[in-house]
Formats: structure tokens, C-alpha cells, sequence
């Protein structure tokens, strides 16, 4: 029997792109990275874990900030290289910004603006 995790086309870096979204709302949260332990442990604990490119590790979601991600659902799309994770958003905030998602931005006459505010500053998630 093939193993789930095979049926994934991980990219030459062995990762796969993971959408985090909305389990109730189904509004796009983020977007971040998966290795195979990445999705294992997630698909394992019922909570997000990523692969963080800019730390080179695993990175549980909410970790520092306390904004964890419980996972409701796993899905993986029909060419086997994207992932989308239903999640329960801890804390209403998903982005390290202190947004309730990493979308914030609009491209709008050329240029792109803020059309999320701040819920907690980065300041009072993570102190500073």
C-alpha cells in the first residue's frame, strides 16, 4: 500500500505550498510551506505545522504568538501539489502582522494598499 505522503508532488526542495483557510468562513488566511514531517505532524496532533523556509525548521503555527491552527480538514488538490488546511483560526488573528489573515493588500491603480487593519500590533503578540 503506498504510503498518503507519496501521493504529494513535493517540489525539488521537498515542499509542498499549504493554504490555510477559514473553517467556518472559508476566507483565505495564509499561505506557507510543508515539508513531509511538516504535514505528518499535522495531519498527526490536529494542529498546523509548517515548514519555515526562513528559520530552516518546523514552525507550529501560533508557537509564539499563541494564534494556533486547529486542523478540521486536510485536502490535497487534483495535480497532488497544493494543500489546503480548514482550520479553526485561535485568536481571530493569522497573519504576523496582527491581521485576522496574511491578505491585507490590494493592488488598486498600480499601487498596492492596506485594506485590513491591525488587530494586535506585532508589539503586543510577541512583545517588544
Amino acid at each position: 500500500m503506498t504510503d498518503w505522503l507519496d501521493q504529494v508532488k513535493w517540489n525539488q526542495e521537498g515542499l509542498v505550498p499549504a493554504i490555510a483557510q477559514d473553517a467556518a468562513t472559508g476566507r483565505v488566511l495564509m499561505l506557507a510551506w510543508m515539508n513531509r514531517e511538516a504535514l505528518r505532524k499535522t495531519a498527526t496532533e490536529g494542529i498546523a505545522v509548517y515548514w519555515s523556509r526562513s528559520r530552516n525548521r518546523l514552525w507550529r503555527k501560533g508557537e509564539s504568538s499563541g494564534h494556533v491552527q486547529r486542523v478540521r480538514e486536510i485536502r490535497l488538490d487534483c495535480d497532488g501539489d497544493a494543500i489546503l488546511l480548514q482550520v479553526e483560526q485561535a485568536g481571530g488573528i493569522a497573519c504576523h502582522t496582527g491581521r485576522r489573515h496574511c491578505f491585507y493588500r490590494r493592488l488598486h491603480d498600480g499601487d498596492w494598499q492596506v485594506v485590513e487593519r491591525v488587530i494586535k500590533t506585532p508589539d503586543q503578540i510577541y512583545g517588544g
